[in-house]
């Protein structure tokens, strides 16, 4: 399957998801200052083309768990953005009722099973709802996201292989910005390992690509579900992204030096809001035109959902210690 494979619809689907993600978040940044939001934020601007193009090879029955920069992947599967503002700011109204915060978000109605702060937590987590849809006997997926740095952790290895042993249906998606925090990929692993190696050494099929590229990202994507899907096997994408701002927090960083100059102009040049802009243009359709009435419909989203977080109930004291087990 190529982007040829794909129609002026669904590229259009993929645009409106991106553009929406990445609007949000440029709007969580902006209003971050006012110190209304009660949590640390992990915004996934510039990761959005992975999420979107993941989520669109889904069904609705399908799962998807994540990490703690998990924004994209929630707002990609349908999780609700009303939900998700009112727990940034801590209210009763929030997905996970004021008391998770960005970083502990899910919505079961649209599949979106839980992201978690620990790195690589939730991968033997979804290994085990891939396990549960293989004994009801489903035709359904469960999808992981999770950095290159959680496939340094020892539960990534672990749940490849119980993933393979037992054939269950659920796809690793690594989203590899080639920086855990502040420290590059070349300073953290030899440079002949290979995150794809590693699951094909286990026997997991895997699946490789530009996430900021829709030419591979959907392709990729579908090719990956539909191969999950019709074996009942696991697979293993590895996409390439890019993470623009700061590891925690609404700024930019480029001023910390840890990142190239070179770098950081090649990502946003590849920007994928852009490229996907030009390939609209380049198919007959007005991507400037679409991009300002797809803007304005967020914004308005965006403004209600800001608006009924800050009218939104806080957590009393004796809730918030309904959660506490020692």
């Amino acid at each position: 399957m190529s982007i040829k494979n794909f129609s002026n619809k669904q590229v259009i689907n993929f645009f409106s998801m991106v553009l929406r993600i990445r609007t949000i978040e440029e709007s969580i940044a902006e209003r971050y200052h006012l110190e209304e939001m009660k949590c640390p934020m992990h915004l996934s601007i510039g990761q959005e083309g992975p999420a979107a193009a993941i989520a669109m090879s889904l069904n609705p029955e399908d799962k998807m768990l994540s990490t703690h920069r998990s924004h994209a992947h929630y707002l990609a599967k349908g999780g609700s953005l009303n939900r998700m503002i009112a727990e940034m700011f801590g209210k009763t109204t929030g997905c996970s009722g004021g008391m998770g915060g960005s970083m502990h978000l899910i919505d079961k109605s649209c599949g979106f099973e839980g992201a978690t702060a620990i790195v690589g937590n939730t991968i033997p987590i979804a290994t085990g709802v891939a396990f549960a849809q293989k004994l009801s006997k489903s035709n359904f997926i469960t999808v992981v996201c999770l950095g290159e740095g959680a496939t340094e952790e020892g539960v990534f290895s672990e749940s490849l292989n119980l993933a393979a042993l037992k054939k269950l249906p659920i796809i690793f998606l690594v989203e590899n910005n080639n920086f855990s925090v502040y420290t590059p990929l070349s300073e953290r692993q030899s440079k002949k390992r290979s995150i794809v190696k590693i699951a094909e050494a286990h026997g997991v099929k895997s699946f490789v690509g530009n996430g900021n590229f829709i030419e591979e990202a959907l392709p990729v994507s579908f090719n990956a579900s539909k191969y999950v899907r019709n074996t009942g096997l696991p697979a293993l994408i590895e996409f390439k992204t890019y993470r623009y701002l700061e590891h925690c927090g609404p700024n930019n960083d480029d001023n910390l030096l840890y990142r190239s100059n070179e770098e950081i102009k090649y990502w946003h040049s590849n920007d994928v809001i852009t490229r996907t802009k030009d390939l609209l243009d380049n198919m007959g359709v007005d991507g400037t035109n679409l991009k300002e009435n797809i803007k304005k419909k967020v914004t308005n989203e965006i403004d209600v959902a800001f608006k009924l977080a800050i009218e939104a109930k806080s957590p009393s004291l004796r809730r918030s210690s309904h959660f506490e087990y020692a």
